[in-house]
């Protein structure tokens, strides 16, 4: 006899973070009972809060650009504040050990003038593609071909525009040029609506955070919900039969009409379904494995970089830290950097390791001042224990072509969301909530059927 408890929902949604609690919204709001389960001790999946020096930092999702009006409008709803990101002065370029200042954002600013031609190139076969089914563009078989970096060598790109776009890959997909499809890199162009976007700080992906931290957001949208929201419950297996499903945890088994599915396509994977999905959804979860990410903070006495007239930010061919910014607090009691970091030359490392690592790269980056530091604090996704990866998957040559329709295609009474299936802004906060809205249209609207 099973010591579970039975529970009973009109709607199941998986997965606690922004995906699932934007689709929990319209669902309650339109009468319906809604039931969300959370593997983790807390809600925000890559939503994640750590401290350093008493003040909390964003370890995940960090960034909210002027087109991402949804989640805007959440965090007005919720009256939660937005903050302008730090850039004002000069920015630090790094490559091949040679240090230098350059006015405006280094991440916008590129090597030189070989970026232009290279970022024209990519935006002009993005114009193409079609962002809900990438797989119909007329010439998708050259950009499954190939990866991003064999295009980069038969467009003939300067060996620091590679390495440049190198830094680019790693922030988006956490994975090197050589991972990641060409499809998979003009498709996301596209999302955005220019690579400028995707660079920029002001006017850019990177224009403005959330005071305290999207953890604070979170917990808010949260606690405005008319929902149950059951915690430390992972999901291990979900029945269907024709008419219902039962999804299963530890301690719960909750049977429902339909259910949402927030998790990545790998991390869908780790759920047993019965009985199986069709065979293309395993190979989607195979072919759309998510790369690895990491961030460390580095807090001092003051923001020093800023008596010098620099930003904060820097990009860097460092294996270790190769994109920084300054997230001071406001008032400036302190000053904080962080510092986005590459799991290959990072994740294997204990944290005195770590930390000697990223401190010898700040020294390199803004002088002896940076060795002078009062705390430090890291957090590696790809070691995440409960569900490993960065922000976004990094898809292959071919993938898109094999698998990409299954992304959000429901399965009987599954359907799926998710940031990675957002057809704009994919990979952010605003694409998760997009994401968990159309799900949520799409069962309301068998639902009343």
């Amino acid at each position: 006899m099973s010591d579970k408890q039975h529970l009973s929902s009109d709607v199941v949604i998986i997965g606690a973070g922004l995906a699932g609690l934007s689709a929990a919204e319209p669902l309650v709001r339109a009468g319906y009972n809604v039931i969300v389960v959370e593997g983790r001790d807390r809600v925000g999946g890559r939503v994640k809060t750590i401290k350093i020096a008493d003040t909390e930092v964003d370890a995940g999702a960090t960034w909210i650009g002027p087109h991402h009006t949804a989640v805007r409008e959440l965090a007005n709803r919720l009256g939660v504040r937005l903050i302008p990101q730090y850039h004002a002065g000069k920015s630090v370029l790094s490559f091949d050990g040679m240090r230098q200042d350059e006015n405006g954002s280094a991440f916008a600013s590129g090597p030189d003038h070989d970026l232009s031609r290279i970022a024209l190139s990519l935006e002009t076969l993005a114009d193409a593609v079609p962002v809900a089914a990438p797989w119909e563009h007329p010439d998708v078989d050259y950009l499954e071909s190939m990866s991003f970096s064999e295009w980069l060598t038969t467009v003939e790109a300067s060996v620091e525009t590679c390495t440049f776009f190198n830094v680019l890959s790693l922030v988006h997909w956490g994975a090197p040029i050589a991972d990641v499809s060409l499809l998979n890199v003009v498709r996301y162009i596209k999302c955005f609506g220019s690579l400028e976007v995707m660079l920029k700080v002001e006017g850019g992906d990177q224009q403005d955070r959330i005071e305290g931290t999207a953890q604070g957001l979170v917990n808010r949208f949260a606690d405005s919900l008319d929902a149950r929201i059951l915690l430390n419950s992972p999901v291990e297996r979900i029945i269907t039969n024709d008419n219902d499903l039962t999804v299963q945890t530890p301690h719960y088994e909750i049977s429902a009409p339909f259910a949402i599915i927030t998790a990545s396509p790998v991390h869908r994977s780790f759920i047993n379904f019965t009985p199986p999905l069709p065979d293309q959804y395993y190979g989607l979860a195979r072919a759309w494995r998510l790369g690895a990410l990491s961030k460390a903070f580095i807090a001092y006495e003051k923001p020093f970089w800023r008596e010098d007239g620099l930003s904060g930010e820097s990009v860097s061919d460092s294996h270790t830290v190769f994109l920084t910014f300054d997230v001071s607090p406001q008032d400036k009691s302190k000053g904080i950097l962080m510092a986005f970091c590459d799991a290959r030359g990072f994740d294997g490392f204990n944290q005195e390791e770590r930390q000697q690592r990223v401190v010898d790269q700040l020294v390199h980056l803004y002088g002896e001042q940076a060795r002078k530091i009062i705390d430090y604090a890291d957090f590696s996704w790809g070691n995440d224990s409960f569900a490993p990866g960065g922000p976004n998957p990094a898809v292959g040559p071919g993938a898109w072509r094999s698998f990409g329709r299954f992304l959000s295609e429901p399965v009987g009474q599954l359907h799926w969301a998710g940031t990675e299936t957002a057809h704009e802004t994919s990979g952010t906060m605003n694409g998760a909530i997009l994401s968990g809205q159309r799900a949520a249209n799409e069962v309301i609207r068998r639902l009343t059927r």
